[in-house]
């Protein structure tokens, strides 16, 4: 069902709580250079401050950054941080969790990681991004010829590499990463509302790529909101869009106002 915006407006206002699943860059936040710049931005902090105070509003994070980017990006307190599309996370109480055993994934990315490095070496616009818990080549920069080519090989390597079960390759536009299966933020989505449920909430989740149309499709399935956050149209799993993270801010403000400070104060205690 799509819906207009003065039925998602009723939607929020009807609802008893709202839990708000928001991704970061190109969402909140105009995209960086590259995944090594971690620029806070005050307004968006003062705005994620905003709507954490309020007891009928709660928040996670969900981003394929590195959790420590986000930890830097995002410095609300009573906010759930996920990094790399769900693997790590910090719950509110400053609790740190990891849902993958580091050292059951990391030597395949050992093992990668010079390969990849060696395939973009002297190769201009390339960039490897190590989280630790998964490699990233991003080409945003590279010639298009060349990134068709450089990304085709790094694919092959990583099927080779990383073929287990504990692994999946997410692709993207000039974008190949080789992460752990469960870096995935459909599923992300549904262990969070599975373990730390809040009766009567509305599940709303913004998001403005592929990996976020994953959690739109669980969002949609527990009875949530999907909003496609972009500047041009085209097919999505979204109920409605907004056109960029400027607009996207402007409507979680209006969330803020529309919100009731008298709720009762939200639990994040999990089952």
């Amino acid at each position: 069902m799509l819906y207009t915006h003065k039925q998602i407006n009723e939607r929020l206002t009807q609802a008893e709580h709202l839990w708000l699943f928001l991704d970061y860059d190109g969402t909140l936040a105009d995209f960086a250079p590259t995944p090594e710049h971690v620029n806070p931005d005050p307004e968006i902090i003062d705005l994620l401050t905003g709507l954490a105070h309020h007891a009928r509003i709660r928040i996670a994070v969900i981003s394929g950054r590195r959790l420590n980017h986000v930890q830097a990006l995002v410095p609300v307190p009573d906010v759930l941080l996920a990094g790399t599309y769900g693997v790590e996370m910090q719950i509110p109480d400053g609790k740190r969790v990891n849902r993958v055993d580091y050292d059951a994934i990391r030597p395949a990315l050992d093992i990668l990681k010079p390969r990849w490095a060696h395939l973009i070496a002297n190769r201009e616009g390339f960039f490897l991004e190590d989280k630790g818990w998964a490699l990233a080549l991003h080409a945003r920069f590279a010639d298009d010829f060349e990134t068709d080519v450089v990304l085709s090989a790094a694919r092959r390597m990583a099927t080779k590499v990383a073929s287990s079960g504990l692994f999946r390759v997410l692709s993207g536009h000039k974008f190949l990463e080789v992460a752990p299966s469960l870096a995935d933020k459909g599923q992300t989505v549904g262990y969070l509302l599975d373990r730390y449920p809040w009766p009567g909430a509305l599940p709303i989740y913004l998001g403005d790529d592929d990996k976020d149309e994953e959690a739109f499709s669980v969002i949609k399935a527990r009875g949530g909101i999907a909003i496609l956050v972009a500047g041009e149209q085209r097919k999505t799993k979204a109920d409605c869009q907004l056109e960029s993270p400027q607009a996207a801010r402007r409507w979680l403000g209006t969330a803020l106002a529309r919100s009731a400070v008298n709720s009762t104060r939200r639990s994040w205690e999990p089952l």
